[in-house]
C-alpha cells in the first residue's frame, strides 16, 4: 500500500511510509474556527484515492490513566487485523513492533505522539505488535480493525523487552496482570507468527 495523489475534493488526508514498511502515519486535514473543529476521521473514497484499501469491521474504544501502558499485543495469522489507531482524548505515545521473521526490520519499534490535538492516526499492518503509553492524565484511543477480536489468535510481546529496547517516555508503568508477564522475542521466534514476504 502506497500514497499517491488524490484530487482535491473536499478534505484530504497526506498518508507517510514509516522505516516500518506496512506502517502509515495518516493525517487528515481539518477544518477549525471559533466554534470548534471538523475532520473526516475516516473516508473509504479518500483512502482509496490513496492506494489504500482496507474492509474496517470493528471499532474499539479504551480510556486509560496517565502512567498505563497497554501492549503488547497482536492477532495471529488465524485472525490478522490491520488496525487504524488515533487518540481523542489526551496523548499517548504509540509504538509498534515488527514481528516478520527475516524482516530487514525484525524485532525494530516505531514510536509516535498521538494526541487529540494533532489528530494523526497510525494505521499498522497485522505483522506489527501495538501498545502504548499514557501521558496525560486521561486517555481514550480508539481504532478501527479489519478484522474480529478472536481470543485464540491473541498475540502478547514484552514492553521492556531488552532487545527491542523501546524508548518509553515513562517509568514504572501501570500494567494489566497479563501485560506484566507477556513473553519475549526470543520466547516469540520459538513459535513465530508471521515472516517477512508471506501474506498475513
Amino acid at each position: 500500500m502506497t500514497g499517491v495523489a488524490a484530487p482535491k475534493q473536499g478534505m484530504d488526508m497526506t498518508v507517510t511510509p514509516t522505516e516500518l514498511e506496512g506502517v502509515f502515519v495518516i493525517q487528515p486535514e481539518w477544518f477549525e474556527d471559533e466554534r470548534g473543529f471538523f475532520f473526516e476521521s475516516y473516508s473509504k473514497r479518500r483512502w482509496e484515492q490513496h492506494g489504500l484499501s482496507l474492509d474496517f469491521v470493528q471499532d474499539n474504544h479504551s480510556r486509560s490513566s496517565k502512567g498505563v501502558l497497554r501492549g503488547f499485543h497482536f492477532q495471529n495469522a488465524l485472525a490478522p487485523q490491520h488496525r487504524l489507531v488515533r487518540c481523542t482524548v489526551g496523548a499517548i505515545f504509540d509504538v509498534v513492533v515488527d514481528l516478520r521473521v527475516g524482516s530487514p526490520t525484525f524485532g525494530k519499534w516505531y514510536g509516535i505522539e498521538l494526541t487529540a490535538q494533532n489528530r494523526t492516526q497510525l494505521l499498522i499492518g497485522p505483522e506489527f505488535a501495538h501498545g502504548f503509553a499514557v501521558l496525560s492524565d486521561v486517555a481514550e484511543v480508539q481504532y478501527k480493525t479489519t478484522g474480529f477480536h478472536n481470543p485464540l489468535a491473541e498475540g502478547l510481546l514484552a514492553w521492556d523487552d531488552p532487545d527491542v529496547g523501546v524508548a518509553w517516555p515513562i517509568t514504572d508503568p501501570i500494567l494489566s496482570a497479563k501485560d506484566s508477564t507477556n513473553p519475549s522475542l526470543a520466547r516469540y521466534l520459538e513459535n513465530p507468527a508471521f515472516t517477512f514476504g508471506a501474506q498475513a
